[in-house]
């Protein structure tokens, strides 16, 4: 999360007339993250999330995050949900952009993560995936394989300026992933982006998942690799295999990795990765000056994309 576009009181009292939701009691910027224009909104009525779209999000796409969010939710899946103003509608303009209120959802998301924490991350992965079956439309992933050699070209005149010889790396390392690519893998609705600031947490459980708008439809075992990305390294950057071998476990308590998805574990990784590595590469050369967000450093997944590139198999990650 985080603010790009500025709202003003008064152009928030004029939206919030669109709704049956009650008065403005209290409005702040959210600074976590770096994609959306976020705040949390307090009204008559209660608490709520209130989103403002950004250029990197496709508007023609809303209706799929905001409808694959009502599917989950009536799954008793956990995410907030869109709320639906006067018109019957969840989307509306503020400020020059397309926006949404969601409900707020209670919890705090883990600043350091522990091992009790991936269990139960794992097994809401795994729920997530058998939550979405039912949803038919489908999304192609957008930061998908296909979308990283235009990603690294974007940034890449510039990249060594970030780390000597970074850019040489990243292409020699992108052709070796997209080569080993595996296809035919089971796939669903993936959440794409689960980071622990993501996933609440309350009194030990998950409380819920936030941010479904890098949520697409891809392989099960990619979101997987996502989470063992973002949740299984130390802050030095090592491997934690007994986080990875909890959040597995919970995961396959509820949905099994079949063969090919644990032998593609390692590539999976390695583009999961490469692909969280090349966005943060391209908002570290780009974010504009006085933004209220908080860019992060892209060296971080050049260090997990080695571990990844040397793991000889999914033994590596506990499986």
């Amino acid at each position: 999360m985080a603010v790009y576009t500025e709202v003003t009181d008064e152009a928030l009292a004029a939206f919030l007339l669109l709704y049956d939701i009650g008065r403005m009691v209290a409005f702040r910027g959210i600074a976590e993250g770096v994609e959306n224009s976020n705040y949390a909104l307090r009204t008559t009525e209660g608490d709520y999330i209130l989103t403002l779209y950004e250029k990197r999000v496709n508007t023609e796409e809303l209706p799929w995050f905001l409808g694959l969010m009502e599917h989950l939710a009536a799954q008793d899946f956990s995410c907030p949900l869109p709320v639906r103003g006067k018109n019957g509608g969840n989307l509306n303009y503020l400020s020059g952009r397309m926006a949404s209120i969601t409900s707020f959802l209670p919890g705090v998301w883990p600043r350091r993560v522990q091992v009790e924490h991936c269990e139960p991350l794992g097994e809401t992965l795994a729920k997530l995936h058998l939550a979405g079956a039912g949803f038919a439309p489908r999304r192609v992933n957008a930061l998908g394989p296909a979308g990283w050699g235009p990603l690294l070209a974007a940034s890449l005149p510039r990249a060594d300026e970030v780390a000597a010889g970074l850019g040489a790396e990243l292409e020699a390392g992108l052709a070796a992933i997209l080569a080993a690519w595996p296809e035919f893998l089971p796939t669903g609705h993936i959440h794409a982006d689960l980071f622990p600031d993501n996933v609440f947490f309350l009194e030990g459980r998950v409380s819920g998942v936030i941010d479904f708008y890098f949520a697409a439809t891809d392989y099960y075992a990619y979101d997987v690799a996502v989470c063992l990305n973002a949740w299984c390294f130390e802050r030095d950057f090592s491997f934690n295999m007994t986080k990875s071998q909890a959040l597995l476990r919970g995961y396959r308590r509820h949905r099994e990795l079949d063969a090919a998805e644990r032998a593609a574990m390692p590539v999976l990784a390695a583009g999961a990765a490469m692909r969280f590595l090349l966005t943060r590469l391209y908002d570290w050369l780009n974010t504009p000056d006085g933004a209220l967000v908080t860019r992060k450093d892209p060296v971080d997944y050049l260090r997990r994309l080695r571990f990844h590139q040397a793991a000889g198999s999914a033994g590596a990650y506990g499986l």
